[in-house]
């Protein structure tokens, strides 16, 4: 790593909770490595991004609570991903990894109608929140959209949460009376995603620049690097629905925030799969997919 390359422990991202890099740690490289990790390994895992003992015994616990992991004992105590979660991972994956280029305004759109009567309001609610991280912006009152290419995800979504009886889904075009690219701008909040886009630059772009030069960096550093680094990415593909070139903002800065994560991603992902092999021992069940996973 260059003498000049900032400590990765000591980058301006910021203070992430222990259940988000849980969370990453289980899906990016336990995952790969069978599914299961000891508690003992994921506490120094765990420790190498700043978080105490206790904190990761805590946020395990709810982990265990909500489903996500299941206790089991093998070479010791630990925890492995729940079944119900890999179609979960498996969707996160092709968000994360495949750069989500600008949808064509030719390939039209899915709506989403949906009515919840008054004595479920959490159903209504889950429904818009999930809508809402699958992209989809809200036109009007129980009217919800985005562009066609979500239709697959949003089917396998509502199905797994059992939300499809609630909900409508049609293919459709613009035929309206507005000007698109200015209806557009009230249905989805630009400056909010675009926000986020900009703290992300702000915290990654100083270390990809620094690690271009000589983009050689120790499997410990990059774990440190990239697991907080990836934790802060994965939640931005969802947030942005890849809306058609023309119905963005100009400048639209989620081609920079893009270009950051996929030369850390390169740079990062396969010394850092690296590291989590050599401290637990554990093998993949097959050959990983980094560093060459199409992005």
């Amino acid at each position: 790593m260059p003498e000049n390359t900032p400590h990765p422990k000591a980058l301006p991202h910021p203070r992430t909770p222990p259940s988000s890099l849980i969370h990453t740690i289980y899906g990016e490289f336990v995952r790969r490595l069978g599914g299961w990790i000891s508690i003992a390994d994921l506490i120094v895992l765990m420790a190498e991004l700043d978080a105490d003992a206790q904190a990761v015994r805590s946020a395990i616990s709810r982990l265990k609570k909500a489903g996500t992991l299941l206790q089991e004992r093998r070479e010791g105590n630990g925890y492995r991903l729940s079944p119900a979660l890999g179609p979960v991972f498996d969707e996160g994956d092709r968000r994360i990894f495949h750069s989500l280029e600008p949808a064509e305004l030719a390939d039209g759109w899915v709506v989403a109608v949906f009515s919840v009567p008054e004595s479920e309001r959490a159903n209504r609610h889950q429904l818009r929140s999930r809508l809402s991280w699958l992209g989809f912006g809200n036109a009007a009152p129980g009217v919800w959209l985005a562009p066609a290419r979500v239709l697959p995800d949003a089917r396998r979504l509502l199905e797994r949460l059992g939300l499809s009886a609630y909900v409508h889904l049609f293919l459709s075009e613009y035929a309206g009376f507005a000007e698109l690219r200015s209806a557009v701008g009230s249905w989805w909040d630009f400056p909010a995603i675009e926000a986020q886009y900009a703290a992300f630059s702000e915290a990654w772009g100083q270390l990809a620049a620094d690690l271009r030069p000589e983009p050689r960096i120790e499997a410990v550093e990059a774990f440190r690097a990239y697991v907080p680094m990836l934790t802060q990415w994965r939640r931005l593909p969802y947030l942005d629905p890849g809306l058609p070139a023309p119905l963005l903002p100009t400048d639209w800065n989620a081609v920079a925030a893009r270009a950051v994560f996929t030369e850390l991603h390169g740079l990062l992902a396969g010394p850092s799969l690296r590291h989590v092999e050599q401290l637990t021992g554990l093998s993949p069940l097959e050959p990983p997919p980094h560093p060459d996973r199409p992005l």
